[in-house]
């Protein structure tokens, strides 16, 4: 699709930002814990310098809008809110949850991938995703946040587990998936480049919003334990 679209993904302690133009991705990705605020402009900067591009020029902006880290999540909503707004653009929104599944599905060819996000509070984000139509994940049932004994595990079918909730809790979710899951990729981080990738194929189906409407997707309606 001739188009040109930036994308960020904050939402983990993995930082990325990535720049799609007509089919090509060129990304920035770095695993920064709690620096993202600083290093999120600067990654954007530099791919739009290095395309000769301003923000204007875009046809869209897409963000991971969660779930996942609370700053993490903000912090995408706000920047992409900020350059959307100043330069006109349309914003796509895209669960990091099935940019993390866009990934497992992209090192792995597989089919369907068991994406657990450690959500803290004893709790995963959890989502189950087959792949359709040019490796684009399907959310199967929706998306949640739980203790690791309570996910819905399918009932059948050969699966990946994909996600930060697979090392935390991963004996605990093996146990419960059995032979079903076949491989695991605990550190695998959701990236901006999946983020583009599943927001050109949102922005072909007119799924676009206002920027005003990227908000943070949490998941969770309280955000701190009860003391």
């Amino acid at each position: 699709m001739a188009i040109r679209l930036l994308a960020i993904e904050t939402a983990t302690a993995a930082c990325s930002a990535a720049l799609y133009i007509d089919g090509e991705i060129q990304e920035r990705h770095a695993f920064a814990p709690r620096q993202h605020a600083a290093l999120v402009l600067p990654m954007i900067e530099s791919l739009l310098v290095e395309a000769d591009l301003k923000p204007g020029q875009l046809d869209a902006i897409a963000f991971g809008r969660g779930p996942g880290s609370f700053t993490g999540v903000r912090i995408a909503a706000s920047v992409v809110q900020g350059i959307a707004l100043g330069a006109g653009l349309p914003v796509i929104a895209v669960s990091t949850l099935a940019a993390l599944a866009a990934g497992a599905i992209r090192e792995t060819e597989t089919q369907g991938v068991l994406v657990a996000l450690d959500a803290r509070m004893e709790e995963v984000y959890w989502g189950r995703y087959v792949a359709v139509t040019n490796r684009v994940p399907a959310l199967q049932g929706e998306e949640a946040v739980c203790k690791p004994e309570c996910v819905h595990m399918p009932a059948d079918g050969i699966w990946i587990g994909a996600g930060s909730g697979w090392d935390s809790y991963g004996s605990m979710l093996v146990e419960r998936a059995g032979e079903r899951v076949v491989r695991l990729l605990p550190d695998l981080e959701p990236r901006a480049l999946d983020i583009a990738n599943l927001g050109v194929d949102k922005f072909g189906r007119n799924e676009v919003i206002a920027p005003e409407a990227a908000v943070p997707v949490y998941l969770r309606d309280n955000v701190a334990r009860e003391p």
